[in-house]
């Protein structure tokens, strides 16, 4: 087991977006394990560690709101780009009031958690890397707000402020819900394949408002 850590999150807003729902966007009902991993690795990231989420706290009342957002239909290639650069007369940016559609989202408003999560050593890790190290520097990096890039929930356009929770013990909105079946949902994409990124899902059951991950099983 590697060193763990309790961070305290929450926003205005969230969108977890579900894979399933290409158009209309939807969120799933709580924070998903790889969001959490990319609010972390926005405090903290180094080659020669992993974050690994063992637990999600759900601490306010999951509640959605339907928002419509203008969002952009194409992207600007990366081809269009370098013809550009090499000297091509061709617009660069997208203007045309056919390119912007507004599409409803639905969104969780008024969001908390507390992520639990440890890491562990990679095999990019340095002889001067070692766990005490990055552990110091979390901590210190948690108590000073400090983070390498705004985390966010879901869309960098619904931030997440966070700070180190130092409670032992963690009540949750749903303490006395037993058990609710959030049904399948996204786990993480597996990257061992670069070519061919694959989601995996895993089955979330909230026991008592928390999510526990130390050993669900993942569905490629």
């Amino acid at each position: 087991m590697g060193m763990g850590v309790k961070v305290k999150v929450w926003g205005k807003y969230a969108l977890f977006s579900r894979p399933e729902m290409k158009v209309e966007r939807c969120s799933y009902d709580v924070m998903t394990p790889s969001a959490a991993r990319g609010i972390l690795e926005a405090i903290y990231w180094h080659p020669g560690m992993r974050w690994i989420i063992d637990k999600i706290y759900v601490k306010n009342p999951i509640r959605f709101t339907s928002v419509r957002r203008n969002e952009v239909k194409s992207k600007i290639s990366a081809n269009n780009v370098l013809q550009v650069y090499n000297g091509a007369e061709k617009p660069l940016y997208i203007s045309s009031k056919e390119e912007i559609v507004q599409r409803a989202s639905l969104l969780l408003t008024d969001v908390e958690y507390i992520i639990e999560a440890h890491f562990e050593m990679t095999d990019q890790a340095n002889e001067t890397d070692n766990p005490g190290k990055f552990k110091d520097i979390i901590m210190r990096r948690l108590k000073k707000g400090a983070c390498f890039h705004t985390p966010y929930f879901g869309c960098r356009e619904f931030p997440a402020y966070f700070c180190l929770c130092e409670d032992e013990e963690i009540e949750t909105v749903y303490d006395e819900i037993p058990e609710k079946d959030l049904g399948f949902m996204l786990y993480d994409m597996d990257y061992t394949d670069k070519e061919n990124i694959q989601p995996m899902f895993f089955r979330a059951v909230m026991k008592r408002g928390v999510l526990d991950l130390r050993d669900c099983e993942v569905i490629r």
